[in-house]
């Protein structure tokens, strides 16, 4: 149902701009389960979600982190029973903590990206700007470069007022201020998750329900940021000044 609404907001918010939306309206998701539908019986909050690269589906959560670029450190976290990320950029940003005055950049990937959840960011209510600016990837892009990402080919042209948002994201990535930023991503987000992993040793949850899931992967959250401060060195400068 959530995914149905934010399909009909998507929808309405193209009619508002005068885009013809593609393709059928949205069928309403039916109230009775089909003959494949399954159920967990353990922890009916979690969900059946690709795993291993898509190769295969496990019972999952879906653990969510904001990470600040310069310090990388998580200063956001939360846990989502949604099997991807469509729906998960503006619940993210509103999960970051308080003492974060502003958020001036926000660098996601494709599996992120949706129109309303753009606008929804760099907007207000009323249709002004709120000030951060998104940079999403519009299509899905391997860690290597290949030859053609080397090769020197011509800056696109800037789009026109009747450009769709998303040619409008496109040519912000395209520039050399967008690609610079959205470099960052790589060397930001990823190692964070990278050594949770392989460093702390957390691969899967040991407690079960949606609030004590969350509430687990607060902890690993602080751990990390715990061993993050400890090697920036803002353990020696607390026993310095002590």
């Amino acid at each position: 149902m959530a995914e149905y609404q934010a399909k009909l907001a998507e929808r309405a918010a193209q009619k508002e701009s005068g885009r013809k939306p593609r393709g059928p309206d949205p069928k309403i998701p039916s109230q009775q389960p089909k003959p494949s539908d399954q159920y967990n019986f353990t922890d009916p909050e979690s969900r059946i979600m690709k795993a291993g690269n898509g190769q295969h589906f496990e019972q999952c959560y879906n653990a969510q982190a904001a990470v600040e670029v310069d310090s990388r450190l998580i200063v956001g976290e939360r846990v989502s029973p949604a099997p991807n990320d469509e729906q998960e950029l503006v619940p993210n940003l509103a999960a970051i903590a308080r003492p974060v005055a502003s958020v001036a950049a926000v660098l996601i990937d494709s599996g992120f990206y949706s129109e309303a959840a753009v606008q929804a960011v760099e907007q207000t209510g009323l249709g002004q700007p709120t000030g951060t600016i998104v940079y999403a990837a519009m299509e899905k892009k391997e860690h290597y470069r290949t030859v053609s990402d080397l090769e020197q080919k011509p800056e696109p042209e800037v789009p026109g007022p009747e450009a769709t948002p998303s040619q409008r994201m496109k040519y912000r990535l395209w520039t050399p201020e967008g690609r610079a930023k959205y470099k960052l991503r790589q060397q930001t987000v990823e190692p964070v998750f990278g050594i949770i992993k392989s460093v702390l040793g957390f691969r899967q949850f040991l407690l079960r329900g949606l609030a004590k899931v969350g509430l687990e992967w607060r902890w690993v959250c602080l751990a990390y940021n715990l061993k993050r401060l400890h090697i920036l060195g803002a353990g020696l400068k607390i026993g310095a000044g002590s």
